[in-house]
């Protein structure tokens, strides 16, 4: 039996794969970040289909680096998770209003927030006790 001290403490395979579920979800936030600063055709396009105007593509970029850089800084990475956390609740929100498709678009931001709670639990000791 473990005693919770010891449930806290991530074996060395636990904190590699949460490095990796982790790095997976920054990676593909960081490129959706950076498109979104690059304000590419495809984002336009997407906004216009979600219905939000193209004046909000630069806050809604500010906002997603924010929360990667909280959340790739190990001490605040417990409240980068929980930001985007909201931000994909966002997202999840924007889908379901223009009604796409529930596994490829409406529940993705719950794919991605998954690989970033996941990824954190296995990698941060103050989430393993406070889950725990």
């Amino acid at each position: 039996m473990h005693s919770p001290d010891s449930r806290a403490i991530p074996s060395n395979s636990q904190l590699w794969t949460g490095r990796v579920l982790s790095g997976l979800a920054v990676i593909f936030l960081a490129f959706d970040t950076a498109i979104k600063f690059a304000h590419i055709g495809p984002v336009t396009t997407t906004m216009a289909q979600l219905g939000i105007p193209d004046h909000f593509v630069l806050a809604i970029a500010i906002i997603q680096a924010i929360c990667l850089v909280l959340y790739v800084i190990p001490r605040t990475a417990a409240l980068g998770a929980i930001l985007f956390t909201g931000y994909l609740g966002g997202a999840i929100l924007a889908n379901l209003r223009v009604e796409n498709p529930l596994f490829s678009h409406v529940l993705f931001p719950t794919y991605i927030g998954t690989l970033l709670w996941v990824g954190l639990y296995l990698r941060d000791t103050r989430v393993r006790t406070l889950i725990s």
